[in-house]
Formats: C-alpha cells, structure tokens, sequence
C-alpha cells in the first residue's frame, strides 16, 4: 500500500493490500532468514506485471485479446486509467540471466546486526502505461475495437505499480526495453498463431 513512486527495494513493505502481495513479502522474510543463518546467497526477483506469449491465460491482456478478436465485451476496471509497469517475457528473461551470476556479498542491516548474502532486485520496464493504452495497443495489435463495460477499481487492487530499477541498472547494467506497443504485437501475433 506504498504511495511513494516508483517501488524501490529499500521501502518498506509491510502492509500488503492482497493475499497475493503478503505471499510475496513472506516469501522474501523466510529467504533473508535462510541468507542470515546459514549464509546461504539468496536474491529475490521483483517482476512487474509480465507478460507476453505461453503466458499465465487468466491474465487480462489474455482474455482482452481473446475477447476483443470474438467481440464480446471487456471489464475494464477504474475507466483504464490503473497504471502499470507492464513488462515482456523476454525483458524479464534477460534480468534473470543477467542476475544468475551476480551472488549477492553479505551486508549488514541498517536496522539490526543481522547479516546476510541477499538481495533483492526489481525487473519492470519504469515506464507505467495506463490500462486504457494497453487496451489501444490490444485493439491496434488486433485490428479490432473492444467492446467495454466500465466497473469501479476492484477491492485489492492498486492505482500504480513502477519499479525503480537503478539497483538493477547499478548492479547489472541492465534496463528492460520493450514498448507496451511492441510486446503486445509480438502477444498478439503468436496468441493467434497457437489459437489456430
């Protein structure tokens, strides 16, 4: 529930607004445990909003392309105007390799004396795209308008996510670079391919 932009790793995240949120933090508590008692070099991976093809298929960008080639009627929450830090596969592949070889060296807690080989990283494009231009590209990929059906924000969700990525940039020398209007055109191409 941060309300400071972008998401930077060192900010305090204590106060997740979904289930899905506290599994994500949790899981990053019992890794900074295992780092700090057996010294075991772990580095957390914080994706933002992946997508692209072989993709999760309960994912909007899924069901948007799906609806809109079928022309039936799209949800879209809060009028389009969520952000989000919409990140292709191949970017978020990438950071991973990059990062692969990167073993974290110990540091010391600003806050304890507790010691630990751990990082942690963001992989994001830092560019938040409204919903509304995501669903422009969807329609432009498709050669298709969407049919809407307005609804109001849904409980758990947030108005922005964007990663601050200077740890990533500092540490690897690596920036994401896909355009949401290049992604989603490579999305859609193979989405229509495999659904032959």
């Amino acid at each position: 529930m941060n309300t400071k932009q972008p998401f930077s790793t060192n900010d305090r995240v204590d106060f997740p607004i979904s289930l899905y949120a506290a599994t994500k933090k949790s899981n990053e508590l019992m890794a900074h445990t295992y780092s700090h008692l057996f010294h075991l070099p772990t580095t957390g991976l914080r994706f933002f909003t992946v997508y692209g093809p072989m993709g999760r298929p309960d994912m909007a960008y899924f069901s948007f392309t799906k609806k809109i080639l079928e022309g039936k009627t799209i949800d879209v929450f809060n009028n389009g105007e969520m952000k989000r830090d919409f990140t292709y596969i191949d970017d978020i592949i990438e950071g991973i390799i990059r990062v692969i070889d990167k073993v974290p060296q110990t540091t010391h807690s600003e806050i304890t004396n507790a010691t630990a080989p751990y990082k942690i990283y963001n992989i994001g494009n830092n560019q938040p795209v409204t919903l509304r231009r995501f669903i422009s590209a969807i329609e432009n990929a498709c050669q298709k308008k969407a049919i809407e059906k307005h609804l109001p924000m849904q409980p758990g969700d947030v108005p922005i996510t964007f990663a601050d990525i200077d740890e990533l940039e500092k540490d690897i020398n690596y920036r994401p670079q896909t355009s949401i209007e290049d992604g989603i055109n490579k999305f859609v191409k193979w989405y229509i391919e495999y659904n032959k």
